[in-house]
């Protein structure tokens, strides 16, 4: 049974913000989530997904950039939100200096952050322990936008990477991402979500629950980051 995450504050550049820990146990790989641009740390699947994570042995550590943590809608300029991200991971794996696997990644925006930050190559020792990339629901360009790919950096990453996609997201279908992620150097591996969109839902017909949907998610990236 999941406990209650603890609370605490990250000081960052242009103020604090707000970092949730659903532990594991002090031995357990640890997994730094970031949210999508349209919802903070709080959001439900969010939620729900760390939890199910942290019973499934994955400690996680949550976040909000900074524009959420002031409850504002627009999200931060790209140099922002990736030394968030920077100042966030070095302030968690100090605090609980796991002695296990270290992954980052999120939700949508926040996965692509995570990404952009992965591909700089960041010097702190906290970076250099990171061994994976978890990116839930990638998003590879504006819905209807396939013209503006955000794509420029991925060739940069070097380390191993799930991607966890839906097949009909508006974001970057199943035959669009493939593609892409195909030709990286990094190893990457797949959790395609029939039917699915950007958050993972699928239509009544599929037979199968939001609970469902979560539950695979969650056993998925368990393993993958257990392989590591």
């Amino acid at each position: 049974m999941a406990t209650d995450p603890v609370e605490f504050t990250v000081e960052v550049a242009g103020g604090s913000t707000t970092a949730r820990h659903f532990s594991a146990g002090t031995s357990a790989p640890l997994l730094v989530l970031a949210h999508g641009a349209g919802a903070d740390q709080r959001h439900r699947l969010m939620v729900a997904a760390a939890r199910r994570l942290s019973e499934r042995g994955v400690s996680v550590v949550t976040f909000n950039f900074l524009y959420t943590e002031r409850k504002r809608q627009a999200p931060d300029r790209a140099p922002i939100l990736e030394a968030t991200w920077t100042t966030v991971l070095d302030a968690v794996v100090g605090r609980l200096d796991p002695s296990e696997t270290i992954a980052i990644g999120g939700k949508s925006m926040g996965g692509r952050i995570a990404s952009q930050v992965a591909a700089s190559k960041p010097e702190s020792e906290a970076w250099r322990r990171v061994g994976g990339l978890v990116l839930l629901g990638y998003p590879l360009h504006p819905p209807g936008q396939p013209e503006r790919p955000r794509v420029a950096h991925l060739p940069a990453i070097e380390i191993p990477i799930l991607l966890v996609q839906g097949t009909r997201d508006a974001f970057g279908a199943r035959e669009e991402v493939e593609p892409v992620f195909g030709a990286l150097k990094a190893h990457v591996d797949y959790e395609f979500i029939e039917g699915g969109d950007h958050s993972f839902g699928v239509p009544k017909s599929s037979g199968h629950t939001e609970a469902d949907i979560l539950d695979r998610v969650a056993d998925r990236v368990a393993a993958w980051i257990a392989a590591l």
